[in-house]
């Protein structure tokens, strides 16, 4: 970061601004100003498509920014339309206020509660929202919507235009999200709103129901919705949604997701997802230019998402598990990392029984489990050095296997050659 660069210069180069109000630019260049951006617990984690505008927080406060991150549990009952194309399975009361204690701890990763400097804060919209009376919502803050402009909205159209439309409920969140704004302007002395792209009907909105009932100006700011540059969709593994939380998808996994980055999206995600400086960015992309072999800049980002999100012996332990995939040492892993590492290799059962006492011939166990077609033909591998059990070279094929040798008696690993791999479990 130059010493003259505004946080708008910042997340200009970062290639992070797609949409802002008139007059933005002047107002992030020349004040420090209260920010929020929403987050609706529709789940009880955050992924990682959640991580560009939670970043973005974090980058306005390290330019000195006063920012707040909106737990919806309020909005979170009703579901935001935009960018779905069926209506969301309503959330009661308690499933909203558990997954925002949960997402509060996600948040917390990223920014800064506990300094005595500039706090950030995190707000809950139920702490409103839930105290409003209808009728008088309808008529104070209704009057200032009309259906004309409601109707316009896109994530609205392309609803109507499905055979299941818009529900009501999910076509008044917009007028909710709006009086969150206008809740944090009166009160907070907030005059930005920042969101995804998806975001950006909501959020003029909420500017124009301020400039109605206050007569005073309120600003908005959106980030552009990550996609990966051969067209598919960020976030997404064959296995579902990359989440923040280790119980959904594990420091394993979430390394590994960053690691597999594609070398035309890569640079970008170090823009948007690291902060990293420019001249270390500009470097790495140096690399993916004349050394993409190495894989340098994936690596540098794994390793910092990682570290960022779960922590330096979460990420330790993340690298020893991808070693692992190419001979690494598995002594040190447990039977919980064994199943994420290689849950998609095939895999083949053998009795715990069998494996007590002397334990079972090793040419036995890698034609009985269905690995090898014979006997016969395992042994002659082992002879050829071609066996590995726990990536540790089988020299002797009269060996026998017992339990001991799986990890936490459930799981031991072969493999043939160099990259074919096989899982057997006990039952």
């Amino acid at each position: 970061m130059r010493m003259q660069d505004s946080i708008y210069d910042e997340l200009k180069w970062r290639g992070m601004i797609h949409d802002s109000i008139d007059g933005v630019e002047t107002l992030l260049r020349e004040n420090k100003v209260t920010l929020y951006n929403g987050f609706d617990p529709t789940a009880d984690s955050l992924h990682v498509g959640h991580m560009v505008p939670l970043l973005a927080l974090a980058r306005f406060q390290r330019f000195g920014h006063h920012v707040m991150a909106l737990a919806g549990g309020g909005t979170g009952m009703i579901g935001d339309p935009s960018g779905k194309s069926d209506e969301r399975n309503l959330l009661t009361a308690e499933e909203a206020h558990h997954n925002v204690e949960m997402i509060k701890l996600q948040l917390a990763r990223f920014l800064d509660f506990d300094t005595p400097v500039n706090p950030a804060r995190i707000v809950n919209n139920a702490d409103w929202l839930m105290k409003l009376n209808l009728i008088d919502f309808l008529r104070d803050t209704g009057k200032h919507f009309t259906i004309n402009t409601m109707m316009a909205k896109d994530s609205v159209k392309s609803r109507l235009e499905r055979e299941n439309g818009l529900s009501f409920t999910e076509f008044s969140y917009s007028l909710l999200q709006s009086y969150d704004f206008y809740y944090l302007f009166e009160q907070e002395n907030c005059v930005l709103q920042t969101g995804g792209s998806d975001q950006w009907g909501n959020i003029t909105a909420g500017t124009d129901f301020i400039r109605r009932k206050t007569g005073k100006t309120a600003f908005g700011l959106t980030y552009p919705l990550v996609k990966k540059k051969d067209g598919s969709k960020f976030g997404k593994t064959a296995g579902g949604a990359v989440w923040l939380d280790t119980k959904r998808t594990s420091p394993y996994k979430f390394y590994q997701f960053w690691l597999n980055t594609d070398d035309g999206d890569v640079v970008d995600f170090l823009k948007y997802f690291t902060f990293f400086n420019r001249e270390t960015i500009e470097e790495l992309e140096g690399f993916v230019r004349e050394k993409p072999e190495e894989r340098a800049a994936q690596k540098s980002l794994a390793d910092e998402m990682t570290r960022m999100m779960h922590g330096e012996s979460a990420l330790t332990a993340a690298k020893l598990a991808s070693e692992a995939l190419f001979g690494g040492e598995i002594s040190g892993l447990s039977a919980d990392d064994i199943q994420d590492i290689f849950s998609d290799v095939p895999s083949g059962e053998v009795s715990a029984d069998s494996l007590s006492g002397e334990g079972v011939p090793v040419a036995n166990l890698l034609a009985d489990c269905g690995f090898l077609k014979s006997r016969g033909e395992a042994r002659r591998t082992i002879n050829e050095g071609g066996i590995y059990l726990n990536n540790h070279r089988v020299t002797d094929s009269m060996m026998n296997v017992t339990r001991e040798q799986f990890v936490d008696g459930k799981y031991l690993v072969i493999r043939r050659g160099k990259k074919n791999y096989f899982l057997i479990k006990t039952n």
